[in-house]
């Protein structure tokens, strides 16, 4: 059985949820870049703050989905779940670290393309 390709960017989505403008779309992409930082969400339920880390993952979740940033969405929207449920999967929220690191190097390749 083959893998499926994992989409980390769904340029052509991200495009078009921005009226078609490329150029806003990568701009928002390197906004992405240098605002969103997921250690937040790692000290906050190491705190045994679940609110705060809910809040925090809701955020991001919204911002991947504007930003058409598809395997990301998914991955913290499953994390968001969990810590909503206070039942948090070992290794839950070192796949969503994964995830935005390899959607970050997605992001560089579009920058460096598009920019």
């Amino acid at each position: 059985m083959a893998d499926t390709e994992i989409v980390y960017i769904n340029f052509d989505e991200g495009v078009k949820r921005v009226v078609n403008n490329a150029a806003l779309y990568v701009k928002l992409l390197t906004k992405f870049k240098t605002d969103i930082n997921l250690g937040e969400i790692g000290t906050c339920l190491e705190a045994g703050d679940y609110e705060k880390a809910q809040a925090s993952v809701h955020t991001i979740k919204g911002i991947a989905a504007n930003l058409s940033l598809t395997a990301l969405f998914e991955k913290v929207r499953n994390l968001e779940s969990q810590i909503k449920e206070k039942a948090l999967q070992p290794g839950a929220l070192d796949t969503v670290q994964a995830v935005y690191a390899e959607t970050l190097k997605k992001i560089d390749e579009v920058i460096e393309k598009y920019d």
